[in-house]
């Protein structure tokens, strides 16, 4: 096991702890904690609107009441899940600049950096076409599509969506790194002392704004003149690992990697979950129009899949560990440490099993701690992928207790319930065996002393 641990620190600690220190990835990182809240609202209105279909029964009550109002509840999806690219945006250019200014010992105003990136982002949301020397906004208005001054449309402004969640990354970053460039050649204008410090910092991020507006002007207009938009683009290596994820085999890789970091020592949840946040996010956005239209792609890893089937009771799906070390453990350290991580196992939070255990360079958990996720995993994944339960289509918070937040977020699939029991049932028949061992070995050793 020894050997184990030495081949994860050097294969993959080491590399993943350098990715997770990268000052990008640490505001990727906040921007998906930051529009969880947001996330939670927008679907907490659309779950209003879809529970007739989960229960028939209600229609006639949704269409004397709810339904009445739903374009102006519907305004509360619209602006929080509609327009998720720019709560990213705004930010990735807020923290990514904040990091800079700590880290590079630069004068930056993370306001700038948010507002910059903002701008940079919107002068990527028109389509725009070459034609006949002409560069013009694109107009498409047909039974199929409606495009209109450059701005297409399908529930709201798509763009602005899940759809530019990658572009809203991409453009913070060009407009904070152009930002930091300027400040670093000095290329600002500076303000006398006496001119209020609001004043100052605006007037300092007068050509930085030009230069962010002039470079991503050149960027679009190159790409149309070639016949390309700036959205295809970065769509083609997004698309390659969007793919992965919404495989069986990506399902595998991501949670080897949670599980794997977390038993050297590091947080892998945070570090992969952040990375794949924007993927779940266009998923579950997917999930919603392909629910309603009653065609299109559903995507299993949508939403909050990850804490409602995956790891339940907190990484490594550690519930039924729980619930062995209070009634089942003859070893007084862990049934001392069960009874203290009871209540907030239920709510997936467990640090207490995290730290105290520990799982973290425990020889005798490893294998259930990365297998039981990976396990839940798939059998989520096949069951949403088959049609046996329905996709995630909103967004909830991630402690709610088991089966009620896939209840929650499938829009009212009872079966969905059912789903989280049989994956954190099948978690708990792995650890078994492991605990016992473990348990016993420590029952040993308090007995000896």
């Amino acid at each position: 096991m020894n050997s184990v641990f030495n081949i994860l620190e050097k294969y993959l600690m080491g590399p993943m702890s350098k990715i997770s220190t990268l000052q990008f990835v640490r505001a990727i990182t906040a921007a998906g904690m930051a529009s969880i809240p947001f996330t939670i609202v927008g679907s907490m209105f659309l779950v209003i609107s879809v529970l007739p279909q989960a229960f028939p029964a209600l229609q006639g009550i949704w269409d004397a009441s709810f339904v009445k109002f739903t374009d102006l509840y519907m305004v509360a999806n619209h602006f929080t899940m509609g327009v998720l690219a720019i709560y990213f945006c705004l930010v990735i250019g807020y923290e990514l600049t904040k990091i800079k200014a700590e880290e590079e010992n630069l004068n930056l105003d993370p306001l700038n950096g948010a507002l910059l990136s903002l701008m940079a982002f919107l002068f990527t949301i028109p389509e725009l076409v070459f034609d006949n020397g002409v560069i013009s906004l694109v107009q498409s208005i047909t039974e199929t599509e409606h495009v209109y001054n450059g701005i297409r449309l399908g529930d709201f402004a798509t763009r602005l969506g899940t759809e530019g969640i990658f572009t809203g990354i991409l453009m913070a970053c060009l407009a904070v790194w152009l930002y930091a460039l300027c400040v670093k050649k000095n290329w600002t204008i500076r303000m006398p002392e006496a001119v209020p410090a609001g004043v100052s910092k605006s007037f300092t991020a007068l050509i930085p704004a030009f230069i962010v507006t002039l470079v991503v002007l050149i960027i679009n207009a190159a790409l149309v003149v070639l016949g390309y938009d700036i959205y295809k683009i970065i769509q083609i290596p997004f698309a390659f690992v969007t793919n992965i994820a919404n495989s069986w085999y990506g399902m595998i890789i991501i949670y080897f990697l949670i599980g794997a970091l977390w038993c050297v020592g590091i947080h892998g949840a945070n570090i992969i979950t952040s990375l794949t946040s924007p993927i779940v996010l266009a998923n579950l956005a997917n999930n919603f129009n392909a629910m309603q239209s009653g065609s299109g792609q559903i995507y299993a890893y949508a939403g909050e899949f990850n804490n409602c089937y995956v790891i339940i009771g907190g990484s490594g799906a550690t519930l039924g560990l729980v619930i062995f070390m209070v009634f089942l453990a003859k070893s007084e350290q862990l049934k001392v440490l069960g009874k203290a991580s009871i209540i907030p196992a239920f709510f997936n939070i467990n640090e207490p099993i995290i730290f105290g255990m520990p799982m973290i360079y425990n020889p005798y958990m490893l294998i259930p701690f990365i297998l039981g996720p990976i396990i839940s995993s798939l059998l989520a994944f096949f069951a949403i992928s088959s049609g046996l339960v329905n996709p995630m289509i909103a967004n909830v918070p991630w402690p709610t207790p088991v089966g009620i937040g896939a209840f929650l977020g499938t829009g009212g699939d009872v079966k969905a319930i059912l789903l989280a029991f049989v994956c954190i049932t099948v978690c708990t028949i792995i650890y078994f065996p492991f605990f016992k061992y473990y348990d016993n070995k420590l029952y040993k050793e308090e007995q000896g002393n």
